[in-house]
């Protein structure tokens, strides 16, 4: 399984992928049962990140959101060819799309776990409030990597 969480880290909230996927990487060596796991940060997701995508059974995305409910939300993806992207930002459904283009498959199964944030300011820390959804969504990866394991 790949985990994938992109955000920038110097932008207060929008470090929530980037802080999950830092601290499941400190909590892997206590589970051998969750590999083969593989763990991906980014500031942002880019067409080159459908590589990424390839050998892997299944993908996890992490990001931040100033709109989904708290603490998190959990969506299954599909591929939708030009959804979501710009010379900016691309969303994981467009990734998948350019995976399927690009690969000449079909992507792995993918999710998407939406962490709730609430200030994205320059240079300040994730805020007290989304450290308790980001524990929350801690919780529930380690339970779905139990459970894909399993």
């Amino acid at each position: 399984m790949l985990i994938f969480g992109w955000g920038n880290p110097g932008r207060g909230d929008d470090a929530l992928g980037p802080a999950l996927i830092e601290r499941i990487g400190a909590a892997q060596p206590r589970h051998p049962e969750w590999e083969p796991l593989t763990l991906l940060t980014d500031f942002q997701l880019q067409p080159e990140h459908a590589l990424d995508l390839d050998g892997h059974g299944r993908v996890l995305f992490v990001d931040a959101s100033v709109s989904c409910a708290p603490p998190y939300v959990f969506d299954r993806l599909r591929p939708q060819p030009g959804f979501g992207y710009t010379t900016h930002a691309m969303q994981p459904e467009a990734l998948l799309a350019v995976f399927r283009q690009v690969i000449g498959r079909e992507p792995p199964p993918a999710w998407l776990l939406t962490i709730r944030g609430h200030a994205f300011e320059l240079g300040q820390p994730i805020c007290t409030a989304a450290q308790v959804h980001l524990a929350a969504a801690i919780a529930f990866v380690e339970s779905f990597l139990a459970v894909e394991a399993g």
